[in-house]
C-alpha cells in the first residue's frame, strides 16, 4: 500500500550501456517511487539492477533518459551535492581502517562543516539507532567489529546527515544467515521509525519479498514487473518472474520434505 502521494522517485525512459557492451545494462526504465516506500529490486548478476541504483546517486550516469529526485532532474545538480544527500550502504561497508567508528559515522557531517557537539550528538543518536550502545562503539576501529556490526555502522555512516533517501546495494550480502535475518529486521524496523525511502538491491527473492513494500524486478536490463510481493506471487507477469516463484516455492517443499 502507497501512503504518500508525493513521488520521491521518478525513471523516465532511462538507458545506459557500458563501453564495448553488446546490450544495455539498463534499457528503458520507466518508474515512479513513492515517499516512505521499502523498494526491493531483485535480479540476478547483470540483471541491470545495481547499475539503476548507481545512476540513481550519479556515481553512474544514464546515456538517455532522466532521472527525478523529489521533482529536481539530477542532471541539473552537481554530483557531489546528488550524493551527499542521499544515503548509501553497500555489501563491502567500507569503512576507513584507520578511523574509529565514531570518526567513519562523522565523515560527511564534518565535509558539510557541523559543529563538533552537533557531530558528537548525531553519532551517538545514530549508534543507538542501529542497535549498537554508543559508550562501547565509539572508539573501536573496524577491525575490532564483526560483519554485521560493521554493517551497522555502514548503516548509520549512510544516515548521518538524514537524507530522504537511502541506497542499499546488497548490504547483508556477505552476513551469515542468522545475522542476515536480524538485520533484515532490524532494517524493517528502522524504516518504519524514519519513513525514509529505501531502495535496496538483491539477488535473494526471500530478502526481497520480505523486505520490500513493492519489489522491482530486473532481467537482461529490463524492468519484468514492479508490483507488490502478494500481486508478485499471484500474478507473475512473465517466464522470468514465474521461474523465480517456482525457484522459491521449490526451496519450500525442500524444508517440508526435510521436516
Amino acid at each position: 500500500m502507497i501512503e504518500s502521494s508525493i513521488v520521491a522517485i521518478e525513471y523516465k525512459n532511462v538507458y545506459k550501456k557500458f563501453e564495448g557492451a553488446n546490450y544495455n545494462a539498463v534499457s528503458d526504465v520507466n518508474l515512479s517511487i513513492y515517499e516512505g516506500e521499502f523498494i526491493t529490486i531483485l535480479g540476478s548478476s547483470g540483471s541491470g539492477k545495481t547499475t539503476l541504483l548507481k545512476m540513481t546517486n550519479r556515481l553512474y550516469d544514464p546515456d538517455a533518459g532522466d532521472i527525478i529526485l523529489f521533482g529536481e532532474n539530477i542532471r541539473d545538480v552537481d554530483a557531489v551535492l546528488v550524493r551527499r544527500r542521499i544515503g548509501y550502504a553497500i555489501q563491502q561497508v567500507g569503512l576507513l581502517p584507520h578511523m574509529t567508528i565514531a570518526q567513519n559515522i562523522a565523515i560527511v557531517p564534518k565535509l558539510l562543516k557541523w559543529d563538533k557537539e552537533r557531530i558528537d550528538n548525531r553519532v551517538r543518536e545514530l549508534l543507538t539507532l542501529v542497535g549498537l550502545d554508543s559508550d562501547e562503539f565509539l572508539k573501536r576501529y573496524p577491525h575490532q567489529l564483526s560483519g554485521g556490526q560493521q554493517q551497522r555502522v555502514g548503516l548509520a555512516r549512510a544516515l548521518a546527515v538524514d537524507p530522504k533517501i537511502m541506497l542499499l546495494d546488497e548490504p547483508f550480502g556477505a552476513i551469515d544467515a542468522i545475522n542476515r535475518l536480524h538485520l533484515q529486521d532490524e532494517l524493517k524496523r528502522l524504516h518504519s521509525g524514519l519513513k525514509k525511502t529505501f531502495l535496496f538491491v538483491t539477488h535473494d527473492i526471500n530478502e526481497a519479498l520480505k523486505l520490500g513494500t513493492r519489489v522491482i524486478i530486473m532481467n537482461e536490463g529490463q524492468v519484468c514487473q514492479f508490483d507488490t510481493p502478494k500481486n508478485i506471487i499471484k500474478n507473475p507477469a512473465d517466464g522470468f518472474v514465474k521461474a523465480l516463484i517456482n525457484s522459491h516455492r521449490e526451496q519450500e517443499k525442500l524444508w517440508e520434505g526435510l521436516i
